[in-house]
């Protein structure tokens, strides 16, 4: 990331498919009420801040749920909810045959996948879907375009993959970060904090 920028990501908020733990990939499953509560509240945590954010471009995954993150935080900021671009470049990592399975039954259901993902998280890829170290690389090219201050509204598998080659974590540690809902990240080409 090119000194000087600063990125304020948020990470869409929940959906019925993530209380569930249900692998979602880039299927566009919409945000629930809760979602919809912690979209606002990240919208507050910007607005606090607002004049660090006031010429910042603003950014979004063309899936639903990360849409809506947006238009909702920028209404809470006071901003046109639909003034800003969406890149395909940040959609969520793609599960291929896992999207719409629940995380507990995928043991029993795909235990050869399940088997091969706990052995090299970063690199196995489920039939029909991309690794992380592919999210890696298609984050890593819309990133190489931002020469700007942005406000992202994205997922919790390019918040995990752009901190990971920001701060040059060990690629291994990617797909274990945490991905807070309810919590912007702050992060520069020298650190990152939460609001």
């Amino acid at each position: 990331m090119k000194d000087g920028i600063t990125l304020y990501f948020v990470r869409h908020g929940e959906t019925d498919w993530n209380a569930e733990r249900r692998y979602q990939g880039q299927r566009d499953i919409p945000l629930n009420a809760i979602g919809r509560a912690q979209a606002r509240r990240n919208g507050e945590a910007l607005a606090g801040i607002l004049d660090q954010i006031n010429a910042a471009n603003y950014v979004a995954s063309p899936l639903g749920r990360a849409r809506e993150t947006m238009e909702i935080l920028r209404g809470a900021i006071g901003l046109d909810p639909a003034a800003y671009v969406t890149d395909p470049r940040i959609k969520e990592l793609s599960y291929g045959t896992w999207e719409g399975q629940l995380q507990a039954e995928l043991p029993a259901l795909d235990p050869a996948g399940w088997a091969a993902r706990s052995l090299d998280p970063f690199r196995w890829r489920p039939d029909g879907g991309e690794s992380y170290a592919d999210l890696l690389e298609r984050t890593v090219g819309w990133l190489k375009d931002v020469d700007h201050d942005t406000v992202v509204a994205s997922h919790g598998g390019v918040s995990r993959v752009l901190r990971g080659y920001v701060l040059g974590l060990d690629p291994e540690t990617i797909p274990d970060l945490d991905s807070p809902q309810d919590q912007v990240l702050v992060l520069t080409s020298k650190a990152m904090s939460w609001l």
